[in-house]
């Protein structure tokens, strides 16, 4: 009775194709069910309804080109979605782990080879038997070998392969998603260069204006030497903040290009200032639970996870025995005119079971090692959790704060351009000493300067956080929303696992 149920145990076993693979259990999310509200966060974008609104679709909805109304900006992305190199490779390691899953999941098929051979043998004439001291040997036929997976070692193995190329697609996608807002970054960098050029070149001009007049009332007697000094100093550290200005926005330009990969082209469409730029602002940030499904790095760790869950069971499956088919079927002939005659069909079966007795401890450390790398992956995919969180919530501390801070950059920019003005006069009037003017040229080109650096930083944030929701998958609106590769759905859809 024993081994009826024994055989129908392992028979139930195998055609269920059980694997001894944990139940995979999402972790809980460590982070809140809501992104910080009230303070810095209480001023957010209305939702507008014209073309150029967000109509409350979530960032992974909408395409680039419709975020970024720039044409300049538009077709530097295109170009880079075409050329850039990071985004290549990571195409190319796609291809190579999903060639690598159909090597894993190769193993659970019989392997069929072909093969001919021909043996001859010289044997001493006191030892051949009929006085024959050749013999020879011809055969042709089919090998075959198969594992039968019983404790589902193979198809571990197999579904561990599969996520992982899972997890490569969705890096690849993240590198696309990144790469999108680090052009759209660093083509704002080098409107913000353009604009401190502008504020340097302006200064430079109305120091050199100064120091005109400073010099020509010096030569008549009327100025100091003193007051000639200091207007030449601000002449020079206007120059010195041009040269600087140049070589940065330079050094830009070539992390642009770097970014493109191919130089500027001659033929771009004009672009807009970094004043002008019209991003959609009012993008809904949503839930963080939203996150698990519209960030593709989030995705990744996952499937990292899912990956180390199958090497457990594959570790598992070690402990227990492994049985193999072996098998020949072919033609054997002494002679090879005989070769496919009648009589000559020759074959061989040969099964074999393996059980581990003593391994040393292998198979205890490698289940161990499995558990571990287990506890390493939920641990990177709550710290992924974690920074995106913290991400989104800090795109929305700056959304909710920056046009505040503009509003009052602005307005200060106008009161030290005024006091400027009024300084200058009274000055050339020998009102005032040039201390005065010195004073209030150096907090008006401060005051410029501030200003354009907080307006890069405010369409920065919000390009990152149009990164951070999962934005810059899609080119337009609309479209489809594709897997990070196209057979990945079909590959885990018929997967043995």
């Amino acid at each position: 009775m024993r081994p009826l149920v024994v055989t129908i145990v392992a028979g139930t076993l195998m055609a269920a194709g059980c694997t001894m693979t944990p139940a995979y259990q999402r972790p809980a999310a460590p982070t809140s069910s809501r992104y910080p509200t009230g303070g810095v966060y209480a001023t957010q974008p209305s939702h507008g309804g014209g073309d150029r609104s967000a109509r409350d679709r979530a960032a992974a909805d909408i395409g680039w080109r419709e975020f970024f109304a720039d044409p300049r900006l538009q077709k530097l992305v295109e170009i880079a979605l075409r050329n850039n190199r990071d985004l290549r490779v990571a195409v190319f390691n796609v291809d190579a782990d999903r060639e690598r899953y159909r090597i894993t999941r190769a193993a659970s098929l019989p392997a069929i080879d072909a093969a001919a051979g021909a043996n001859v043998q010289r044997t001493p004439k006191d030892l051949a038997v009929s006085g024959r001291t050749v013999s020879r040997d011809y055969s042709v036929g089919l090998n075959t070998s198969w594992e039968i997976d019983l404790w589902g070692r193979i198809r571990s193995l197999s579904g561990a392969a599969l996520a992982q190329y899972l997890a490569t697609a969705q890096a690849r996608k993240s590198i696309q998603i990144a790469l999108v807002a680090q052009v759209a970054d660093e083509y704002l960098t080098l409107l913000a260069y353009d604009d401190l050029l502008n504020v340097t070149k302006n200064t430079l001009s109305t120091a050199q204006e100064s120091y005109r007049l400073t010099k020509l009332q010096f030569d008549t007697g009327v100025g100091s030497e003193l007051d000639l000094k200091e207007a030449q100093s601000v002449v020079d550290h206007a120059r010195a903040n041009l040269e600087a200005q140049a070589r940065a926005r330079a050094q830009a330009e070539n992390a642009l290009v770097l970014l493109i990969g191919e130089p500027l082209p001659d033929d771009l469409p004009l672009g807009l200032s970094l004043d002008a730029q019209d991003l959609l602002t009012e993008v809904p940030a949503g839930l963080p639970s939203d996150l698990l499904s519209r960030r593709p790095d989030i995705m990744e760790a996952e499937e990292q996870l899912i990956a180390a869950n199958a090497n457990i069971g594959a570790a598992r499956a070690a402990f227990f025995p492994r049985i193999s088919l072996t098998g020949a079927f072919g033609t054997a002939s002494p002679s090879l005119g005989d070769l496919f005659k009648a009589g000559s069909a020759a074959w061989s079966f040969a099964p074999q079971v393996a059980l581990p007795v003593f391994e040393g401890g292998a198979n205890t450390a490698n289940l161990n090692r499995a558990n571990v790398l287990k506890q390493i992956q939920i641990a990177n995919y709550e710290k992924t959790l974690q920074t995106a969180f913290r991400e989104v919530a800090d795109g929305l501390a700056a959304r909710g704060t920056y046009d505040n801070e503009i509003a009052a950059l602005r307005s200060n920019q106008d009161a030290q351009q005024r006091r400027f003005d009024l300084a200058y006069a009274r000055y050339r009037n020998g009102a005032d000493s040039y201390l005065s003017v010195l004073t209030a040229q150096n907090d008006l080109d401060s005051s410029e300067r501030q200003l354009v650096a907080t307006r890069l930083a405010r369409w920065t944030s919000i390009v990152d956080l149009y990164r951070a929701l999962g934005g810059g998958w899609l080119e337009h609106s609309g479209d489809k929303p594709l897997a990070p590769d196209a057979t990945a759905s079909y590959a885990r859809a018929n997967s043995p696992m």
